[in-house]
């Protein structure tokens, strides 16, 4: 099996698949796993009905969304619902996301799933009209959303409030009102710039050390209402110092799509659980990984899941915000979905050299689960984006 990808410099060259996919026995049952773990999950678009996906909102596939949450759950995941993975604010308006945060609750409790979901102020344009009081009342809207399905939540990171707030008084003011009224404890969302420029001087300060402080106050002050947190920075010693400052029984979820291997097989200082995006292509090998970690042999778990970093730092390599191009082209190439389309046309965020590495980084490690699948919707797509011919 081989086929002729496109190169940076112009050139082709000729790959020899590996065609050694990883999973799980068929017969093998989930889990437990000793880590708390969600795969942050795509949308599948109808791209018959979405006819201008520049200028309208995406009509989803249900069904084929739906299947895919419950492949993750049969992995032993649990999934992480209307995120950023799932082209929140970048394609996916907040009707359209509360549909989904509707049908995917119900789904969940009727196959046996566990989810959490995004709750955020997307119904808000950010500009300097947004007031506090604003911000506050959409979070609570979406709030009432999440909580009225018996939901769990995950309080995301908020454009609006970026713009809006003046200092950390604002925000830990903010989410302390909005976490003292939860009805259980909730998942913090920490988004760098680098996923989303709009979220800049996040917790009121550039500075990450000075962020921090505010993250950290803000946890102390309010432990009892906070499963964990998310922190996605793309850099692991700030994950590992508020790691070590956080409460008993506050969980730090991993989203650093760069050292995710690492930071979840822990040291002698602890570890990080995870909530990330890269677990929804790599899912199945992940598994694997995950049950030797939770049989006590961490360095076959890193065995498994250290190649699939080099995969993971291409999908999310600058502008980082485009990664969702490479979980969807992934998932077709793997056969959850019957094309590449995506909402707000975002497949085309990325070019089709990107699109070969990524093919022959999860051949590499893998995560092509159908090899002869992959590779003829591969040749398919070359020819028609590129003009490569094997």
């Amino acid at each position: 099996m081989h086929i002729r990808l496109p190169q940076i410099d112009g050139s082709v060259k000729t790959y020899d698949l590996k065609a050694s996919p990883i999973a799980p026995a068929p017969a093998a049952r989930p889990g437990p796993f000793n880590r708390s773990v969600y795969a942050a999950a795509h949308v599948v678009v109808n791209p018959w009905a979405t006819v201008d996906p520049w200028d309208a909102a995406p009509v989803i596939d249900w069904d084929s969304t739906l299947a895919f949450r419950e492949h993750l759950y049969r992995l032993g995941f649990k999934v992480a619902e209307a995120m950023d993975t799932a082209q929140r604010g970048m394609g996916l308006d907040w009707p359209v996301a509360r549909e989904l945060i509707q049908r995917s609750i119900g789904h969940a409790r009727a196959v046996g799933g566990e989810l959490a979901c995004g709750v955020g102020t997307d119904q808000l344009a950010p500009g300097p009209q947004v007031s506090l009081a604003q911000v506050e009342a959409a979070y609570r809207e979406q709030l009432g959303v999440v909580e009225a399905e018996g939901g769990r939540v995950i309080l995301m990171a908020s454009r609006a409030l970026a713009k809006a707030a003046n200092g950390a008084d604002d925000y830990h003011a903010l989410y302390g009102r909005i976490l003292n009224d939860c009805s259980q404890p909730v998942i913090l969302h920490w988004l760098g710039p680098m996923f989303d420029p709009a979220l800049a001087a996040y917790w009121g300060s550039a500075d990450l050390a000075t962020a921090l402080e505010t993250v950290a106050r803000l946890i102390a002050d309010n432990a009892a209402k906070v499963e964990g947190i998310k922190v996605s920075l793309l850099d692991a010693r700030w994950e590992l110092e508020l790691r070590r400052r956080l409460p008993p029984g506050v969980k730090m979820y991993t989203g650093d799509d760069f050292n995710y291997a690492e930071l979840m097989a822990g040291d002698e200082a602890g570890h990080s659980h995870g909530l990330l995006g890269i677990f929804d292509p790599i899912a199945p090998v992940a598994a694997v990984a995950l049950a030797q970690l939770a049989a006590g042999r961490p360095r076959e778990f890193r065995q498994l899941l250290d190649p699939t970093v080099a995969l993971s730092r291409e999908i999310f390599r600058a502008p980082t915000r485009h990664y969702k191009a490479g979980v969807v082209f992934l998932a077709w190439l793997n056969g959850h979905q019957a094309h590449f389309s995506m909402a707000a046309g975002l497949s085309s965020a990325r070019g089709p050299v990107h699109y070969a590495k990524l093919f022959e980084l999860a051949d590499a490690c893998g995560v092509l689960s159908d090899p002869e699948l992959a590779l003829a919707r591969m040749k398919q797509f070359l020819s028609v984006h590129c003009g490569v011919a094997d």
